[in-house]
């Protein structure tokens, strides 16, 4: 990654880039919003609560260390560590220690937490489409992905996962 330039060196954004920004950052807090609003309204359910089922529902065995978890969902543990509980209570998640590290924790999606999550999808997924896709032709989809993707490269990553308990 490049130094970044020193405030005598400020590259400003040009007109066009700074109404780019702005559209870019409005869109997507708008888009997030509404998905968030469209998830409660039609499934009961919080944007956080689907991203954790979704990101439990890919992995081996639907379980995952609560560590990999709240890096899975851009979460602090113990933000990470609330919403398990919260999902706990409503059955659709399960917490167990890690049989080859006591110290460490796991979640497991249960078989009511992936029906709820098969219930949200199909209505969150129309409206992406709605929202999102729709609106923009089969070059624009490619195009916004090689733009999404070149953007993701020159963020920071995160730490690999540790690996952990998954037998």
């Amino acid at each position: 990654m490049a130094t970044p330039p020193t405030p005598t060196e400020t590259r400003w954004l040009t007109t066009a880039e700074q109404r780019t920004w702005r559209a870019f950052r409005e869109s997507a807090r708008l888009l997030f919003a509404q998905l968030d609003r469209d998830l409660s309204r039609d499934a009961g359910m919080a944007a956080g609560a689907y991203a954790i089922l979704v990101v439990l529902s890919e992995a081996p065995r639907r379980t995952l260390r609560m560590s990999e978890l709240a890096e899975a969902t851009m979460s602090s543990p113990s933000r990470m560590s609330h919403a398990v509980e919260r999902l706990v209570e409503l059955g659709w998640v399960e917490r167990t220690t890690c049989p080859s590290d006591r110290r460490g924790w796991l979640a497991t999606l249960t078989d009511n937490g992936f029906d709820a999550l098969a219930a949200a999808a199909p209505r969150h997924v129309e409206h992406l489409r709605t929202y999102l896709f729709d609106g923009l032709s089969k070059t624009d989809v490619a195009e916004l992905g090689r733009i999404t993707e070149s953007v993701l490269s020159r963020l920071p990553a995160s730490a690999a996962p540790d690996g952990g308990c998954i037998e």
